[in-house]
């Protein structure tokens, strides 16, 4: 009964998943610039920053407030607050035009980060996995494999067309609990003399933070890549989200 069940979801559902997965996924990335949260940048040799993540007055701002786990000393957190109030005053300050700017340059950010994750649900074909715990919840496992014929929209989702991945989906609310892809086969981007190359992986987790918002846990993503079709360059990172909280008053004119 439990393979037919699946056989009968894989036939008629797996469009609705992902139809759903992608509204949840909006719904999140409207809902993030309304939070504040504590962020750990971890490096490849295990040394590692934590930072609060503030709005201030429409785009993020960084304040450290451990090294390696350990809290700054005192005038270590004076020095810190500092540069806040400073941001703070600069901000407050800035022209019509100096704020917009600012403001334009996070949302352009934002939107090329989102555009990675929107654009999974068109460059792969999905086929239903299982159904399983994890972490808590009950969730679909979906396996994905490169769409035949897909485009990338832009250069950052060039790599796309090589990679192939894996989604966990929360049965109730639809959520991404888990993303998981990486390069199968070289891919060039065009317009830059550059090559992906198997190796480069990237993961995602979430969990609920609000009333069906749900934001990042815990992302990594490692890097290789050709430059030139010669050189090397490898990149790697490593944070974790916690302590969300709706922005102060902050983000305030």
């Amino acid at each position: 009964m439990v393979f037919f069940s699946l056989i009968c979801l894989a036939n008629e559902d797996i469009s609705d998943i992902i139809r759903r997965s992608v509204q949840a996924n909006a719904r999140d990335w409207q809902a993030s610039p309304q939070y504040d949260c504590s962020e750990r940048d971890q490096d490849p040799h295990g040394a590692s920053k934590t930072y609060q993540d503030l709005i201030v007055l429409g785009s993020p701002y960084q304040k450290l407030i451990k090294i390696d786990g350990k809290p700054l000393s005192v005038q270590e957190q004076q020095r810190e607050q500092q540069k806040l109030e400073t941001a703070i005053s600069e901000r407050r300050h800035e022209s019509v035009q100096e704020r917009a700017q600012r403001i334009a340059k996070y949302e352009k950010e934002r939107r090329r980060d989102n555009e990675l994750m929107d654009q999974l649900t068109k460059a792969f074909d999905f086929t239903l996995a299982g159904e399983q715990t994890l972490d808590g919840y009950d969730v679909y496992v979906l396996k994905a494999k490169p769409r035949r014929g897909y485009r990338p929209p832009t250069t950052d989702t060039e790599v796309l067309k090589g990679m192939e991945g894996e989604l966990w989906i929360d049965k109730q609310t639809y959520q991404w609990v888990k993303v998981e892809a990486h390069v199968i086969h070289p891919v060039s981007i065009e317009g830059f003399m550059a090559r992906v190359e198997p190796g480069t992986r990237f993961e995602l987790e979430k969990m609920p933070v609000d009333d069906n918002i749900w934001l990042a846990k815990h992302f990594s993503m490692k890097a290789h890549a050709k430059v030139f079709f010669l050189f090397s360059h490898n990149e790697q990172q490593d944070e974790w989200y916690f302590d969300y909280h709706k922005a102060s008053d902050r983000q305030e004119q």
